[in-house]
């Protein structure tokens, strides 16, 4: 696939062929989209299979998720036979000089793997030429340079659907269901707030084991009421904008949230842990958008949100520097900047 829609034409800057460690666009919003619509003319974007990786031709390997070029939940001999496939890729690169880039969405993996994956992880590691943050509060221990660019918004990607407005008391966590994302204290702390006039949305795919913990709060509580798959663009477009407020009680140091950015995009204030990351954001949107609170989330300070958002800030979130083109170019500027580290002018 070729990134951006003037990429057919010929432009003065060299043409660039990335390989992402994603999957192609299926139509749901998900982080690729700003990868290949936010792509620079001169960027062509390919998608990761092991043998596009070790045997075809391009400029620069893009990864976003390591961990998940190597696991297999479901067959685990395939895990050992990725692991060293890894290996073989790694060896390539270094031998082509081929740069290789990584993402930092997560500094860390969010569930742990094995031994062998760890190791695997560490090898992958060392191998990186260039890291890019998507914050500058963000942690950097690995690569040999690193540069910031932030998550793009989502504005533009939504402005088609109906925008509803918001419907006082409803409170929405949307995105996947993990047991990290924290949503079972959530559902306990809302059980905790007074007030029939209150809803509670729960909206996502559930991992193993999460859709039997959000339907014992559903049957609990009747004010909290789910939809647990993986939900269209309308759809999700239509249950944020119906929110007063969003809440992502991930447990932890909260990173990085694509979630945040497409809550912000919609014009509706979300209630995060407190982390340096999310801080800088607040700084940048302005006040009133990113609510932060500390510890453990509970009643009180579900009830604060909620009192907090009953009217919006005036005007939207700042979200300026994070237009998709502005994003592709700046990703253009990093890939080249990554192969001059591995010696191609």
């Amino acid at each position: 696939m070729t990134g951006g829609p003037d990429a057919g034409r010929t432009g003065t800057a060299p043409r660039l062929v990335v390989l992402h460690s994603l999957r192609p666009p299926d139509g749901t919003t998900k982080y690729v989209d700003q990868m290949v619509d936010g792509a620079a003319p001169e960027v062509d974007v390919r998608f990761f299979s092991w043998r596009t990786a070790l045997r075809e031709r391009y400029d620069v390997l893009h990864v976003h998720w390591p961990e998940l070029l190597i696991r297999d939940s479901r067959r685990p001999y395939l895990r050992v036979v990725r692991r060293r496939l890894l290996d073989v890729l790694l060896l390539r690169l270094r031998l082509q000089r081929i740069p290789l880039v990584w993402t930092a969405h997560n500094v860390h993996p969010h569930e742990a793997g094995t031994a062998a994956e760890q190791r695997s992880l560490r090898r992958f590691t060392r191998a990186i030429d260039l890291v890019v943050r998507l914050n500058p509060a963000s942690p950097v221990t690995a690569g040999r340079d690193d540069v910031t660019i932030p998550h793009g918004h989502y504005r533009q990607r939504f402005s088609r659907y109906p925008l509803p407005d918001a419907e006082p008391g409803r409170v929405l966590y949307f995105g996947i269901i993990r047991p990290y994302k924290g949503i079972d204290t959530l559902i306990d702390a809302f059980a905790e707030v007074p007030g029939e006039d209150l809803r509670l949305r729960v909206v996502g795919k559930p991992h193993e084991g999460q859709a039997e913990m959000v339907e014992a709060g559903t049957a609990r509580d009747p004010r909290v009421s789910s939809l647990l798959r993986y939900v269209d663009d309308d759809v999700l477009v239509e249950e944020i904008r119906r929110a007063q407020l969003v809440v992502l009680p991930y447990r932890g140091v909260m990173h990085n949230s694509g979630s945040l950015l497409a809550a912000l995009s919609l014009d509706r204030p979300v209630l995060v842990p407190a982390s340096p990351t999310n801080e800088a954001l607040a700084e940048e949107v302005g006040p009133g958008w990113v609510l932060q609170y500390r510890g453990e989330l509970t009643a009180e300070v579900l009830r604060d949100a909620i009192d907090r958002t009953t009217d919006l800030p005036a005007g939207g979130p700042r979200l300026d520097d994070r237009d998709w083109d502005e994003v592709g170019r700046r990703h253009a500027e990093a890939y080249r900047r990554a192969r001059a580290l591995r010696g191609h002018r």
